[in-house]
């Protein structure tokens, strides 16, 4: 689907999902990682690839029977990566999210990207001359705005076309490499945010700094429900405050 569809019908299958199951007498939660025995993480991997508009084709293959992928779609893959960190309190936008990020878990550490490799932030499907080639960044979580998440995966993408920018060699052991660290809290990212150029000029500095604000209300209320407990017990473990803020919500 193109991108505004998708996001469209992301909303549209959240909120159904949740209806029919409350009527039937259950909750569905989109919560990243719930604060219930026995349950895991999950995330949303996000499918992209560029369209040529007037020909139709698949801008990520490769006319090269040698190349994983074109140049643009190299370009496009160095551009998530580069700005992997700001664009994390778009893909994961809770305090609950960053608690997927762990090594050796099919949940990325680290920005990086591989062939048909679980652990990387961006997983290649594809290459070498297949017309199916196209990219999974399996940053995100699901509570994340289909929209904003969306969104920065364009921006930060064409960017990297605008640039040229390279994404490196595919890594074979994502979670082994010297590859930047993903942001390991909501604090952290919004570091990231407010020194991004990019998004400043993209998306208004106006609204940036009102996502910036939002999420600080957000950390803010998540600290006084921990107290003195100390950041290596709150920032591994899900939380009461957690499961209260986002179970239903999401």
């Amino acid at each position: 689907m193109p991108a505004l569809q998708a996001a469209d019908t992301m909303m549209i299958f959240r909120m159904a999902t949740k209806q029919i199951c409350r009527q039937q007498g259950y909750i569905a939660s989109f919560m990243c990682r719930p604060g219930l025995q026995g349950s895991s993480s999950n995330g949303w991997h996000l499918h992209q690839s560029l369209v040529d508009r007037s020909t139709g084709e698949n801008a990520f293959m490769s006319a090269n029977s040698k190349a994983l992928m074109s140049d643009l779609g190299q370009h496009f893959v160095g551009g998530l990566l580069k700005h992997a960190n700001a664009a994390s309190v778009f893909t994961t936008p809770t305090i609950n999210g960053y608690k997927r990020f762990r090594p050796y878990s099919l949940a990325p550490d680290r920005a990086g990207w591989g062939l048909e490799n679980r652990g990387a932030m961006i997983r290649l499907q594809g290459g070498y001359d297949d017309p199916t080639t196209h990219i999974e960044n399996r940053v995100g979580e699901p509570a994340a705005n289909p929209y904003l998440y969306m969104a920065s995966q364009l921006i930060s993408g064409l960017d990297g076309v605008a640039r040229k920018l390279d994404p490196g060699s595919p890594r074979e052991s994502p979670y082994a490499t010297e590859s930047p660290t993903l942001p390991k809290s909501l604090p952290e990212a919004i570091s990231y945010l407010s020194q991004s150029e990019l998004f400043s000029q993209k998306m208004g500095q106006q609204f940036i700094n009102f996502i910036i604000k939002m999420k600080q209300n957000e950390i803010n209320r998540f600290l006084q429900s921990v107290g003195d407990r100390p950041p290596e017990d709150y920032l591994k473990q899900v939380t009461n405050w957690e499961q209260r803020e986002y179970f239903e919500l999401f």
